[in-house]
């Protein structure tokens, strides 16, 4: 049978609706990872958890490494090679200097495999990409706590003691987050194109290390150097530990080195890892 004509002309082909779900422009861009902060805790939570997962120490880890490592530098470089501690005693001297370095290097290393590391996810779903690294650096920060119980706890063994000073301490976290917000940035959105940074990172952070007054004094450098020295942005920041810790002088200099090269630092990992952004998913 012939279906009954009703005398109204077929209906035309609309288009059916388009929506693209990309990263906003601009400022925007930045802003909307305040929009998916559940996100970034819950990537955190598991960056902890997956790293202590089938541990028998579990995070007792994060205090027998520095607390190993400063015990092997004061016998090293303490005891045997004599190098100067400025007064104080070698061992809360070296893990005072330990403290910021293993936050910094930690963070970055970690930031800077991230997007690797979290392939599946980049290629499933949209967010903003900056939160894997992020919630990398973010999570080292329980870490930072731990051993910064074990410092206050060498400081009131050896009767340095705890001063004023060390309220000073999370502004320069602050600084050093900033600085491995930016170099994590920097080589989490690289990796992604050429494998080469994430096998080069460790590499640059060991020497690094030793670029930086982690284990030795800033005394041992020349002062006519000094000002060209604290152009690596670690050295005002362990500095800066060490004042708000043990004692001796402010480093002003070289924390406002330190603040100016961390921000040139993560403004240039933001501004990478923004343009190379959109192509994560198809690459990695």
């Amino acid at each position: 049978m012939r279906a009954a004509n009703t005398g109204s002309p077929p209906a035309p082909d609309r288009p059916l609706p388009r929506v693209v779900i990309g990263p906003r422009a601009g400022a925007a861009e930045w802003l909307e990872i305040w929009r998916y902060r559940d996100l970034l805790r819950t990537l955190a939570e598991r960056d902890i958890r997956l790293r202590y997962r089938q541990t028998v120490l579990g995070v007792f880890w994060v205090i027998l490494q520095p607390l190993a490592s400063s015990i092997i530098f004061a016998t090293i470089f303490g005891n045997l090679a004599k190098l100067p501690s400025d007064g104080v005693p070698y061992l809360p001297f070296v893990f005072a200097g330990l403290l910021p370095w293993n936050l910094f290097a930690g963070s970055t290393q970690r930031a800077g495999n991230s997007l690797v590391a979290h392939a599946g996810l980049v290629t499933k779903i949209y967010f903003p990409r900056a939160i894997i690294p992020l919630a990398s650096v973010t999570g080292s920060l329980l870490d930072f706590l731990v051993a910064g119980m074990v410092m206050v706890a060498l400081l009131l063994l050896t009767g340095i003691g705890v001063g004023w000073s060390i309220l000073a301490v999370p502004a320069l976290v602050l600084l050093i987050l900033m600085l491995a917000v930016g170099t994590g940035l920097l080589f989490s959105g690289l990796s992604v194109y050429f494998r080469d940074f994430s096998y080069a990172l460790p590499f640059l952070l060991q020497f690094w290390m030793y670029a930086s007054p982690v284990v030795y004094a800033s005394s041992l450098i020349p002062a006519k150097y000094h000002v060209l020295y604290a152009i690596n942005p670690m050295v005002g920041v362990i500095e800066g530990f060490r004042w708000a810790l043990v004692g001796g002088p402010f480093p002003a200099v070289a924390l406002i080195e330190s603040l100016a090269v961390s921000s040139v630092i993560l403004l240039i990992g933001a501004t990478v890892f923004k343009r190379i952004e959109r192509s994560f998913a198809d690459v990695i």
